[in-house]
């Protein structure tokens, strides 16, 4: 999904267009412009989800690696555990 070259079209054009809009956005970004400037993205709630997610796993990714750059003290796996009350 989302394979094919965005579409932009103006804040004018979509207003008179906006069902014909929404339809394009569930098979490709629709990039609206105002005076030749991007203003809004509109895509699927499907693939907004899945950038979500995306984003949200970089995020992850990047606080491991910061957690693992720190070199604070280590915590005993089973003071771990028992902090966390999984004991």
């Amino acid at each position: 999904m989302y394979n094919k070259p965005m579409v932009t079209i103006s804040v004018t054009d979509a207003r008179g267009r906006l069902p014909e809009v929404i339809a394009r956005a569930q098979h490709e970004a629709v990039f609206v412009e105002k005076h030749g400037k991007t203003e809004a993205v509109m895509v699927s709630p499907d693939q907004y989800e899945r950038m979500l997610d995306a984003l949200e796993e970089a995020e992850d990714a990047q606080a491991f690696d910061e957690a693992m750059a720190d070199e604070g003290a280590n915590i005993p796996w089973a003071e771990a555990k028992a902090d966390l009350g999984w004991e």
